[in-house]
């Protein structure tokens, strides 16, 4: 019994502890969102969307790659097939993002799952599996936590101030607004690197994509790296996975 207690003491303080670092992580990630929301919404207003129906993306389509893709794609004419296959392919890589979460969820009610996958975005991920893999298991607050106050809500709060706003505010490149998303989603990734296969997976993301990138295109590049990157470092052996039994 006394062990028992001792192990539950633990447990619950390495999760106070791990929500700890999550928040103090998703600070940078807040600003980083806040500030590729407002340049996303300037797009959109550039685009000829109205607030309603950049409010209406950020809100149902929720991906900030593949919106800014789809803004550039309306305002270029393209056909509304054609805007959703391209975006598709751009957001692939969310199904690699689903197959890191997954061992972790495995238990969980299909209508939660489908759930979670809505909030499914690079910075929900990365500070998700990050506080998952301190603490070795599941847990849905923190993953709600990343979701919604570090991410949704942010950026569809500064969807609407970049729209609103819109020819009040300077070139966003002029004062960094494009720089901050990267250089927050960079600082995270390296914070992942913890084993041989998380450095070989991001050296050939990287090499991929930039080649690709000064090849051909910088979006072909974003997708070769982010898929072909992963698979290399699938394929390097490790230990077995963390252990994944415990519920939230």
């Amino acid at each position: 019994m006394a062990t028992t207690l001792r192990r539950r003491s633990d447990d619950a303080a390495d999760l106070r502890s791990s929500r700890r670092r999550l928040a103090i992580d998703s600070l940078g990630i807040i600003a980083s969102v806040a500030g590729f929301g407002v340049v996303y919404g300037l797009s959109a207003r550039t685009a000829g969307l109205s607030l309603i129906e950049a409010m209406a993306m950020s809100t149902i389509v929720f991906a900030g790659g593949a919106q800014f893709a789809a803004v550039g794609y309306i305002a270029s004419g393209v056909a509304w097939p054609g805007i959703v296959l391209l975006t598709a392919f751009l957001n692939a890589r969310h199904l690699l993002y689903a197959a890191g979460l997954a061992p972790y969820l495995a238990d969980r009610s299909r209508a939660v799952r489908a759930t979670l996958a809505f909030f499914l975005t690079d910075e929900t991920f990365a500070l998700s599996i990050a506080h998952f893999n301190r603490i070795g298991r599941a847990d849905l607050g923190g993953l709600a936590f990343a979701a919604l106050a570090a991410t949704f809500i942010p950026w569809n709060a500064a969807t609407a101030v970049g729209v609103l706003l819109g020819g009040s505010i300077p070139d966003p490149k002029r004062i960094g607004l494009d720089v901050i998303f990267p250089a927050a989603m960079g600082g995270l990734a390296a914070g992942l690197i913890s084993a041989r296969r998380d450095v070989v997976a991001a050296v050939v993301a990287v090499a991929i994509a930039l080649s690709v990138s000064l090849a051909w295109d910088p979006a072909a590049g974003l997708i070769a790296g982010g898929v072909l990157g992963p698979l290399a470092g699938i394929a390097v052996p490790t230990e077995a996975g963390p252990s994944v039994s415990r519920r939230a």
